[in-house]
């Protein structure tokens, strides 16, 4: 058996699985994010703690004896600080925290790091942060000794190590991508060193052993492996089996996230996409993200007192874009705007715009930003030829059908099952503990493939238009 752990924004995720790849059970535990000032976003390191105990509490409702081994993923870019006797010095900062965009503007306007790191430096990336830290918070900064990313402070609990793995430290902007190694002058750029990094393994490699207390607390035997792991959508490619070149897929979650795999490092920092390792050996991958995807849905939900699911249930057939327009930056954008500053906005509003056409609306923004994710891609010489759908917005087969008339490829729905990142970090955990490797990374059943709806790509085509006139317009005002 392996077991999936899953440190999501919102909750802790975990799985177990059997040789076969067969999920034998599943928990969650839910998270809560403390926003203390405009664009602030954080968490306490022993919520997920706590959050991986209830979940573990679970999954030992099953036999747990024949466990091999333990694999992680997490959300990204959150700087979790330790001082030396590994006591965390202040609340995690998190992904979606903007509050360091004018230290990221001055570590980017460093062309040493796109060149080393093959990115943009994001507000919401881990570097900018800590220099954040140093300028408003140094009595904190005097006393930090190690640096972990979120995932990896579970495996501190786990394990008793500091490791990191090759997919979550891409997302830092200290580590040199196609290295595949810590970049001593990005590091010494912020005021850092090397000593106050974790060490690296790959995601399908072994970090550590679980500590004996803890395996016994569960039931595990002695010696179980903690696998590298990787980063939540690195981990969810391996979860659905893109692990290669021409893989690709689309996740509607918190965040929205359009990802290919690449046998090969083609960063682009230019056009916002981040380029960043694969939790497998020698394989990159390229991602657009947008900020708020189902997290955009679920805002607008509670705005007008209904589920998101009853809101998109309501919607009939695929109808072309109406005259309402959502912009989903709701906390900033990613790609292709790298704007940490712009916000959200409806417009088109008339006396005729009902719940349902502004449901649309919202369900139209997010595929236009998706859409704008695929234009960056290309721009890299990215082609896409058909995506899996992953994340909990995968359910509204309306969303689903909007996304492939605009992007104009087929998406494919996965039969059944969670083929996401805690399900792709047990994969993890078994390469790790027999030598397996991509090849067990397979992709999973398609239940059904929803092809582009042709009679409406010209009207999704100029939706996307006006979508791009508003986006411009907006910016500056809000």
């Amino acid at each position: 058996m392996y077991i999936g752990l899953d440190l999501g924004t919102s909750g802790l995720k975990g799985v177990l699985i059997d040789g076969d790849q067969t999920v034998l059970a599943e928990a969650t535990a839910p998270l809560t994010v403390a926003r203390a000032a405009p664009g602030w976003s954080e968490q306490s390191p022993a919520d997920w703690i706590a959050a991986a105990e209830t979940v573990l509490d679970a999954l030992a409702s099953h036999d747990l004896g024949k466990v091999q081994g333990i694999g992680l993923s997490g959300h990204m870019h959150g700087a979790t600080l330790l001082d030396a006797s590994d006591e965390v010095l202040r609340p995690c900062i998190l992904w979606n925290d903007t509050r360091s965009a004018e230290e990221a503007a001055e570590l980017d306007g460093d062309p040493m790091f796109r060149r080393l790191s093959g990115n943009i430096v994001f507000p919401g990336f881990t570097a900018p942060k800590l220099l954040w830290v140093r300028r408003h918070e140094p009595k904190i900064w005097e006393r930090i000794a190690k640096i972990l990313l979120p995932k990896d402070y579970l495996r501190l609990w786990l394990t008793g190590e500091h490791v990191a793995e090759m997919s979550d430290a891409a997302g830092t902007s200290w580590l040199d991508t196609g290295a595949r190694d810590w970049s001593d002058d990005l590091l010494a750029a912020t005021g850092l060193t090397r000593a106050q990094m974790p060490s690296l393994v790959e995601g399908s490699a072994v970090s550590g052993r679980m500590r004996p207390a803890l395996a016994s607390r569960w039931g595990l035997p002695a010696g179980v492996i903690i696998a590298g792991g990787g980063g939540d959508n690195a981990a969810a490619g391996v979860g659905a089996g893109v692990v290669r070149a021409g893989d690709a897929f689309v996740s509607l979650g918190t965040s929205g996230v359009l990802f290919a795999a690449n046998d090969g490092y083609q960063p682009s920092p230019e056009t916002a996409v981040h380029s960043f390792c694969h939790a497998l050996p020698n394989t990159w991958h390229q991602m657009g993200v947008i900020l708020a995807a189902s997290d955009a849905l679920n805002w607008y939900a509670g705005l007008v007192g209904d589920t998101a699911a009853n809101l998109t249930g309501a919607l009939g057939p695929l109808a072309a874009p109406g005259k309402p327009l959502f912009l989903p930056y709701l906390g900033g954008e990613r790609t292709p705007l790298n704007d940490a500053a712009i916000r959200g906005a409806f417009l088109g509003l008339e006396h005729a715009t009902d719940r349902a056409a502004a449901t649309q609306a919202v369900l139209e923004g997010v595929t236009f930003a998706i859409r704008d994710s695929r234009d960056a891609l290309a721009a890299t010489g990215t082609k896409l030829t058909k995506l899996i759908a992953t994340g909990g917005g995968a359910r509204s087969a309306y969303w689903l059908e909007a996304i492939a008339t605009a992007l104009n490829v087929p998406v494919l729905l996965p039969a059944a099952g969670d083929f996401g990142a805690a399900f792709g970090a047990a994969r993890l955990a078994l390469m790790a503990a027999t030598g397996a490797g991509a090849e067990i990374a397979t992709q999973p059943a398609i239940a059904r493939q929803i092809d582009p709806n042709p009679a409406l790509r010209d009207a999704f085509d100029a939706g996307h238009a006006r979508y791009l006139a508003a986006q411009t317009a907006i910016k500056g005002l809000t």
